[in-house]
């Protein structure tokens, strides 16, 4: 398994190899690691040794530099040819610490890639391996994909998966409000989710949470997270086939979270991250 990570000598490049060894680490997987230039521009022999010398021990990697008319179309193009299961880059450097601002380069992958991308918040600097993994699960058609991802995941891992549902309470009827009848759907799809990954892992490893606030934002802030959480959520129905479209709610998501996300393509084949 190898994972393309989109490297620049900038704090987004040190991001991107943090998490990217996070996630690599006790999957036996490599990462390639890609320096994106514009026509003209030469190799930099120094920065391939310092993004090398940024990869965690026992984590094996490779570094190349490769021509492209945009860093988008230069990680798509090396993530086909590695056939890779992940693409890792990190958020714009204009965010708050630990937090998400989606800049360009993460803009256009969560719009055109036809393999998962990982996105690391800014300062992200953690070296052990992942402890848990989070799945959102909406009703909307495409959760079973993202399910498939978060139990393949989990089990390789042998981490605790959690199943999240969102529920944005000012969205709903407000004519005669009752909160319980509002959760009632989210709540039965999640137990019909849970009772589908309770069963392709052991005992105990899977928990769900129906998480609700006055909007998206409101409810993630009330999910507990742990440091070392990863987020796993689904691309928008309007995603062409096998390709990422990043939907409203999870950039809304993805900006209220203080922890990694991977964002799946539609209808994604291969399960492995």
């Amino acid at each position: 398994m190898k994972y393309v990570v989109g490297y620049r000598p900038d704090e987004r490049g040190a991001d991107a190899i943090a998490l990217a060894g996070v996630i690599a680490k006790t999957q036996g997987a490599g990462l390639h690691l890609v320096n994106v230039v514009h026509g003209g521009r030469e190799a930099d022999p120094s920065e391939e040794k310092a993004a090398l010398a940024l990869v965690p021990d026992g984590v094996a990697a490779t570094y190349s530099t490769r021509t492209a008319d945009s860093f988008v179309h230069g990680l798509i193009d090396a993530a086909k040819e590695d056939n890779a299961a992940l693409i890792v880059v990190g958020a714009a450097s204009n965010g708050l610490f630990k937090r998400f601002t989606v800049g360009s380069v993460a803009n256009g992958l969560l719009h055109a890639s036809p393999v998962p991308v990982a996105l690391a918040p800014r300062g992200y600097n953690r070296r052990e391996p992942l402890t848990r993994l989070t799945v959102m699960t909406g009703v909307r058609e495409g959760w079973q994909a993202v399910l498939d991802v978060g139990i393949a995941a989990a089990g390789r891992r042998n981490v605790p998966l959690r199943l999240v549902s969102l529920v944005e309470i000012d969205q709903l009827e407000q004519d005669d409000f009752d909160l319980d009848h509002a959760l009632s759907p989210a709540r039965q799809h999640v137990n019909t989710v849970l009772a589908e990954a309770a069963s392709k892992l052991p005992e105990g490893k899977v928990a769900v949470t129906l998480a609700h606030g006055r909007n998206i934002e409101e409810a993630v802030d009330g999910i507990g997270w742990k440091s070392g959480e990863l987020v796993v959520v689904g691309s928008s129905r309007l995603a062409e086939n096998h390709k990422i479209f990043l939907g409203s709610t999870a950039n809304k998501i993805l900006r209220a979270l203080p922890v990694p996300m991977v964002v799946v393509p539609r209808d994604l084949v291969r399960q492995g991250i």
